[in-house]
């Protein structure tokens, strides 16, 4: 949502490529430049046998995609598959806050990263450190205006794309009452908070274990899990924690900052907590500082999160519930039981982790914002 895709539209242009743009509903339509716009207005069904015949038609060498599991990206990504064309996808950065992630093939569990440690202790010890000078200024306030805009735009032709599936409710109202919301929760939490937040590095250092939650629709979830939504998941690790963690720790569970205006979990953290018996040891948070969180937390439970990686960062021992690219025997705890988890958690290998973070720098992320600065990078990698 915003100039983004506009942005590089006219990078690859400047560059002598010849370059479409596929608009599937009125967002997309708003923040395209129109005169080499197409527009699928067509069924569900037929977006296979359009994209097939475009990407023919048009002798195609390269696709790009924001994300590769939502509905329509996921047939592009196979028919360009089998057609032999190349397929980019962007997703929101790996490393946090600074980057945003390009990855030639697919994101997340679909990367081509290694997935053995041994091919990252062999490769070659990079000395510099990517990003460690690298700052992006944050833009919540565009984005917050673009989210807007493609709603707006989305409802407005509606008519024009009668046939589109949103992957999320795609109501005007709905989502400014969700932002303003949003932005109530924001400060209440905030102030709430303050004081728990303090704690974590004082008397609650090491005694407690760190789950974030992820979005509400969240495709790492549906595509790369079995779990079935966040609920799911909230109770497979509460039941456990029960059963099989030491009576003197705490549980911290930490919504995610997107849903604060669309969920709030804590209801059923609170009443599942005490139907097990639990509820002086379990915490429902909504706003403490994230990397305070991680580095004080006996350990982290997250079902694919890229929390994962700061966690591991933060030389936290870190557990997958669902499929992840760091999910790398001697980072994480990988294979291991959630029920033994609470118990025999194991620290990640530290200089391990330093090579995959290059690495994974070096070979998937750009430094830039999709709502502020456009990554320069960017121009010599595509």
């Amino acid at each position: 949502m915003g100039p983004f895709f506009r942005k590089l539209d006219k990078t690859l242009r400047v560059q002598g490529a010849r370059v479409f743009r596929i608009c599937l509903n009125g967002g997309d339509f708003l923040f395209a430049n129109k005169d080499n716009s197409h527009q699928f207005t067509g069924t569900p069904k037929r977006w296979r046998f359009y994209i097939n015949r475009f990407l023919k038609q048009h002798r195609i060498h390269k696709i790009f995609l924001y994300g590769d599991c939502r509905f329509y990206h996921r047939q592009a990504k196979i028919v360009a598959s089998r057609l032999a064309i190349e397929t980019y996808v962007f997703e929101e950065g790996y490393v946090r806050p600074h980057f945003i992630t390009l990855e030639k093939g697919g994101v997340n569990a679909y990367s081509a990263m290694p997935d053995q440690a041994d091919e990252y202790r062999n490769l070659p010890s990079m000395a510099r450190v990517f990003d460690e000078h690298t700052t992006v200024r944050h833009a919540f306030g565009k984005w917050a205006v673009y989210t807007i805009a493609y709603y707006v735009g989305m409802r407005l032709l509606c008519w024009h794309y009668p046939h589109y599936r949103h992957h999320r409710n795609d109501s005007v109202l709905q989502e400014a009452a969700y932002g303003m919301r949003n932005s109530w929760r924001k400060i209440s939490h905030g102030r709430a908070e303050r004081v728990l937040e303090a704690r974590l590095a004082s008397d609650l250092h090491r005694k407690y274990f760190f789950v974030p939650l992820q979005t509400i629709g969240d495709t790492q979830i549906s595509n790369h899990s079995t779990f079935v939504d966040m609920q799911d998941f909230i109770g497979v690790v509460m039941r456990s924690f029960a059963l099989h963690a030491p009576e003197e720790v705490t549980l911290i569970i930490k919504h995610h900052p997107l849903d604060r205006g669309r969920a709030n979990h804590s209801i059923h953290i609170r009443r599942l907590a005490k139907r097990l018996g639990i509820a002086d040891r379990v915490l429902p948070v909504h706003d403490l500082h994230l990397p305070t969180c991680l580095q004080n937390a006996i350990g982290t439970v997250t079902v694919n999160s890229t929390v994962g990686t700061a966690s591991l960062f933060h030389g936290t021992p870190t557990l997958a519930l669902g499929k992840a690219l760091w999910d790398i025997d001697g980072l994480t705890c990988k294979g291991m039981p959630l029920d033994r988890f609470w118990t025999h958690y194991r620290p990640p290998d530290k200089d391990l982790f330093k090579r995959f973070r290059n690495c994974l720098i070096d070979r998937t992320q750009l430094a830039g914002s999709f709502y502020s600065g456009f990554p320069e990078a960017l121009q010599g990698r595509v």
